[in-house]
């Protein structure tokens, strides 16, 4: 399954908001260098969907606030 991912980073509350099926917005308080809110966005959709971390999968969007993501059910 893929999903959208609209990411901000470096915001004082975390935020994972659901805005339809397949999209997402969500808000993470580690800033977009080494890697570290890309890692905590996949630690957020991992929890929402209860779902290892390496079943979330990056599809594109490695250095943009839009991202995809496959999600994997093991």
């Amino acid at each position: 399954m893929y999903i959208k991912v609209r990411v901000a980073t470096e915001v004082k509350k975390e935020v994972f908001k659901r805005i339809n099926e397949d999209t997402f917005s969500v808000s993470v308080k580690e800033p977009a260098e080494q890697n570290r809110a890309n890692t905590r966005v996949r630690e957020l959709i991992a929890s929402h969907f209860g779902i290892s971390i390496k079943g979330v999968r990056f599809v594109s969007g490695h250095h943009s606030p839009s991202k995809i993501f496959n999600i994997e059910y093991q």
